[in-house]
């Protein structure tokens, strides 16, 4: 197995790799997902928006997440809340819907509430028509005003679009897309069941550009059935000649006993621990090789995108759709199972068609669960958004922030940071922590010792591992 990268990586071997293939979240919120609770639903959802109402106003934008659950196929490796259906005409009764949610929540803002951000996501966003998806943008515009600049990206399955759908996204407002890829090898694609062609995507890309769309993403999966470290390499190859502005490169997580579609993955088929490490090591060496700065976790952006911009500037931020180069604002989201953050507040709708249906009906917002954010859990969302988006802490910063006193509050904390010291991953000033371009690779690693919800190693089985 080779041991180092490249120069550009010198320093990260198969072995530190390997002793840091350990479970943990992504950290797109702190407290993460898994600790919201029944006992936050409608209820304080609500008394959330009015004390931003009050509070803020009109005068702080929002981002807005839209779920839109179908999919007309089941892809075996995916986790994400879908509803797999032909019947395109179900559509119809989830936008219906979906109004409702818009006009309940809009109840509880200013008039019209200003917008930075705009996120379709899935599911398959374009499993809707060019007609709902125009007529869902039309009830967007009119119940928020977007900004001059605001980004307004969609999830695009390749599988579902041509050119002239591309063409009508960017019509309608759409400035941002991300393509959901994989993998280009074929019999990896048929063991997942999602098969498209190099040639379609090439095909997209080029009639992307050409519409003028300001940045394309691509997601990748790494440790899928049937992928080899050579295999790998060719998909990474092939993407990193397209130029797409970012890539986001995720470890698959086989977790059958929580979603049911990977129970069709042949566990025999994939791939070992050492095979994903390599795989790992290839593509980034490969993305970095080809132009490609690397923004934290899974992460790349070439050198002159905005996202690498804000990370060389210490003005990256992280959301529930991941980095983002947008000042940290309230999210709403809007459709089943969606999350959304007003304030010290996270909320997260009913998970089924039929919940959500029933509360709307009801005229009653689709809140499940959330979480009022506590004192600690406050002081430690700031620490591992500063490790995760700056890659720095300064204590000064927090101590002022949140009043206390950072090396007593974290004394077990700072102890424990010396091991990873020790391996290069971060260094302990006297008044700041800083994560090296080494721990850049292992960020989620870091941020670890600050979450205190995962304090035992037991706890951890239900998050992806960072490798």
């Amino acid at each position: 197995m080779v041991k180092t990268l490249t120069e550009s990586t010198a320093g990260i071997d198969a072995d530190l790799l390997r002793r840091f293939d350990v479970a943990g979240p992504r950290y797109t919120s702190y407290p993460t997902a898994d600790r919201f609770v029944e006992a936050f639903g409608k209820t304080e959802y609500i008394q959330a928006l009015e004390q931003r109402k009050e509070m803020v106003g009109g005068s702080a934008p929002l981002s807005v997440y839209v779920h839109i659950p179908f999919c007309e196929s089941v892809c075996y490796y995916c986790a994400c809340n879908k509803v797999i259906t032909k019947h395109h005409e179900r559509a119809g009764e989830y936008l219906v819907a979906l109004r409702k949610e818009i006009e309940l929540t809009l109840r509880h803002l200013d008039r019209q509430p200003q917008v930075s951000q705009m996120h379709f996501g899935g599911g398959s966003p374009t499993f809707l028509s060019d007609a709902e998806l125009e007529g869902l943008m039309g009830d967007l515009r009119q119940a928020f005003r977007l900004q001059p600049g605001a980004e307004v990206s969609i999830e695009v399955d390749p599988r579902t679009v041509n050119a002239e759908r591309l063409a009508h996204l960017r019509k309608i407002g759409f400035n941002r897309l991300s393509f959901g890829v994989q993998d280009f090898d074929p019999d990896v694609q048929k063991a997942v069941h999602r098969v498209q062609s190099h040639d379609s995507v090439v095909d997209l890309m080029r009639e992307a550009r050409a519409l003028g769309f300001e940045s394309i993403n691509v997601d990748l999966i790494y440790g899928l059935p049937l992928q080899t470290s050579t295999s790998f390499a060719r998909t990474v190859a092939q993407v990193a000649a397209l130029k797409p502005d970012r890539i986001a490169l995720y470890g698959y997580a086989h977790l059958p006993q929580r979603f049911k579609p990977q129970r069709r993955i042949d566990a025999a088929e994939l791939p070992q621990a050492g095979d994903k490490i390599q795989m790992l090591a290839g593509a980034i060496s490969g993305f970095l090789s080809n132009g490609y700065s690397y923004i934290g976790m899974d992460h790349f952006a070439l050198s002159t995108d905005s996202l690498a911009v804000a990370k060389r500037q210490g003005r990256l931020h992280r959301n529930f759709q991941g980095y983002s180069t947008q000042p940290d604002c309230d999210l709403i989201g809007l459709g089943v199972s969606s999350i959304g953050r007003v304030g010290a507040t996270y909320s997260q709708s009913v998970k089924t068609l039929p919940e959500y249906y029933d509360a709307l009906r009801h005229d009653a917002l689709p809140t499940a669960r959330g979480l009022a954010l506590n004192r600690d859990d406050l002081v430690r969302r700031a620490v591992i958004m500063a490790l995760m988006c700056q890659g720095r802490v300064e204590f000064e910063s927090i101590e002022l922030a949140h009043l206390v006193d950072f090396k007593r509050y974290f004394a077990a904390e700072l102890e424990k940071l010396h091991a990873l010291a020790e391996t290069g991953m971060v260094e302990i000033e006297p008044g700041a922590i800083q994560v090296t371009a080494l721990g850049w690779y292992f960020v989620r690693a870091v941020a670890l010792v600050f979450d205190r919800y995962l304090q035992a190693d037991q706890q951890r089985a239900r998050f992806s591992r960072i490798i």
